[in-house]
């Protein structure tokens, strides 16, 4: 067979693969890698340092310096898109006609250009983002920052018009799918979830002592969900709750520290992080931005017991038989007292791994994957 390569434009550097959407892109190489591809990475650089361990999977890798500035703001397209823009990038896909793989909205300010018109140009979704932008503004309590959200929900939802150049999306959950099939109606749109660092269920049976929710708290999504935790599920509660995050607020470390039955831990090591997970009783991850696909809900039913979620955490991933889902604050309350006082018991660890091996496994999405670009 001959060589096949791919471009595949990512929005950061995935290394270390340390949140969402780098978790995706980063085992989306190793895994693609693993197949034989012949990657050609391209990153734009703002805020992580360059990684050699990328070259263990790429045949090439390409950095570009992100735009930021006042100038990438005033443009009329949305901050995140006009930001990440480079004549570099386009002349090195120029020279050669290799497929290319969008990684995110973030990453499409070149994808309309006549010179690709007719090259392979495969749109990979993480989210829709405009949805996600006006979540942000929803929550968020500072005014101008609320304003930058609206503005940017506003560009993004005029901006995504730009998809209909690509020659394929693909999306990581069943409910973003169901939109953009009705949004570009011509347009072939698979779901293929995203790529993670798990292999194998490695979840502990047993029995622990205490709940978990983490995420990264400087996001506003996680610290809103910890301190609704906090406010109005552990209030009145003798049940011990572990918060565990990057960068905490610390309106939301005063907030803890004053329950006697909260513990918040700040920048744990990604050993401490699994230990966590894997010892809690129960895993509580609420959200109330239903887009896109928690990556650390896959993480959780890789390597955690019971994982008690709101159904916005689900939003069409098809786990939803793997957790027990409760939408308010009374109804989680009594979940975790029922929880609380169950083992986990091998068979279930049986079943969530059949389950999540059927569609979650990454050398069987890579497989797809090269199946619907090549």
């Amino acid at each position: 067979m001959s060589e096949r390569h791919l471009h595949i434009i990512s929005f950061s550097i995935p290394y270390p693969p340390n949140y969402g959407g780098v978790i995706d892109v980063f085992y989306k190489l190793k895994a693609l890698h693993a197949q034989g591809i012949k990657i050609h990475l391209h990153c734009y650089e703002y805020d992580r340092e360059r990684s050699p361990e990328l070259l263990k999977y790429c045949d090439s890798v390409q950095y570009y310096k992100r735009r930021t500035g006042i100038l990438s703001a005033l443009s009329f397209k949305p901050y995140i898109v006009s930001s990440r823009r480079s004549k570099e990038l386009l002349d090195n896909l120029l020279n050669d006609d290799y497929p290319v793989l969008f990684e995110g909205l973030h990453t499409c300010y070149h994808l309309g250009d006549k010179r690709l018109r007719d090259r392979k140009k495969i749109y990979r979704e993480s989210n829709i983002e405009h949805h996600y932008y006006y979540n942000l503004y929803r929550v968020e309590k500072n005014l101008l920052k609320k304003m930058y959200f609206l503005l940017a929900s506003v560009k993004l939802k005029w901006y995504e018009r730009v998809l209909r150049h690509a020659s394929l999306m693909l999306v990581v959950s069943e409910k973003d799918a169901d939109y953009l099939r009705k949004r570009f109606r011509n347009m072939v749109v698979h779901f293929l979830p995203s790529f993670h660092a798990n292999d194998t269920v490695r979840c502990k049976t047993g029995h622990g002592d205490y709940a978990l929710y983490h995420g990264n708290l400087s996001i506003a999504e996680n610290y809103n969900a910890a301190s609704y935790l906090i406010k109005e599920v552990f209030n009145d509660s003798d049940l011990r709750l572990v918060i565990a995050g990057m960068n905490p607020p610390e309106h939301l470390k005063a907030m803890a520290a004053e329950k006697k039955n909260i513990t918040l831990g700040s920048n744990p090591t990604d050993d401490e992080m699994f230990r966590l997970i894997a010892d809690a009783q129960v895993n509580v991850l609420v959200t109330f931005q239903a887009t896109g696909l928690k990556l650390k809900l896959l993480n959780t039913l890789y390597n955690g017991r019971f994982v008690l979620v709101n159904k916005a955490m689900l939003n069409g991933t098809g786990l939803d038989d793997l957790c027990v889902i409760a939408d308010d604050s009374n109804a989680i309350k009594k979940n975790l007292n029922e929880l609380i006082m169950k083992d986990f018991r091998e068979e279930q660890v049986i079943t969530r791994s059949d389950r999540l091996q059927k569609n979650y496994c990454n050398e069987t999405n890579a497989r797809r994957l090269i199946d619907y670009i090549f």
